[in-house]
């Protein structure tokens, strides 16, 4: 796979090309590296509070993302537990951006392929440019499994640690940990 490359292929998969990745072109990438996955069918879901029933029956680290923008026009993903305290006055001095907003939809779609309510890591095999810059933070990154929706906020996907980190970099994503709650 080269980064920002025209097209990418996993090799054992049947998925390749440069056009957005829905659910099934995710789970095929999945099954292509190996990486063993869980999904729960549920309602919509678009915010932290919500789906507390589904939450309870996957065990792991739940997660909120957050796709933003900063006054530089770098973009950024941030995905942490869902109950961390994100504080975007503070966090350009700690991840190294300009003023931070939130990105608007019609960007996150176009670089991500997903919409509000659905902003995820998996969503990272989108961007094949690399115009995302990815912040881990540091209690999911040492939750096990992880849980994330699956290119919509209709189900949740469980993987392993391992496997999440053997995700990014098939894709070439390398993500800086943040320790949120030490901030």
């Amino acid at each position: 796979m080269a980064k920002g490359g025209v097209s990418w292929h996993v090799p054992g998969s049947e998925v390749w090309g440069t056009g957005m990745k829905g659910r099934a072109e995710l789970f095929a990438f999945f099954d292509g590296l190996g990486i063993a996955h869980r999904t729960v069918e549920h309602a919509a879901i678009f915010r932290v509070g919500e789906g507390e029933d589904i939450k309870a029956g996957m065990p792991g680290g739940h997660t909120k993302n957050l796709f933003l923008k900063d006054a530089k026009d770098q973009l950024w993903l941030i995905s942490a537990l869902g109950e961390t305290k994100i504080d975007l006055k503070t966090l350009p001095a700690t991840i190294g951006s300009a003023r931070l907003s939130f990105g608007k939809p019609d960007l996150m779609e176009t670089v991500l392929g997903v919409t509000p309510g659905s902003v995820t890591a998996f969503a990272l095999i989108n961007d094949a440019a690399h115009r995302v810059r990815f912040v881990l933070d540091k209690a999911l990154a040492e939750a096990d499994p992880v849980n994330f929706h699956p290119m919509s906020n209709t189900a949740t996907t469980a993987v392993s640690q391992v496997d999440f980190r053997r995700f990014l970099a098939a894709i070439e994503v390398d993500p800086q940990i943040v320790d949120f709650a030490g901030l």
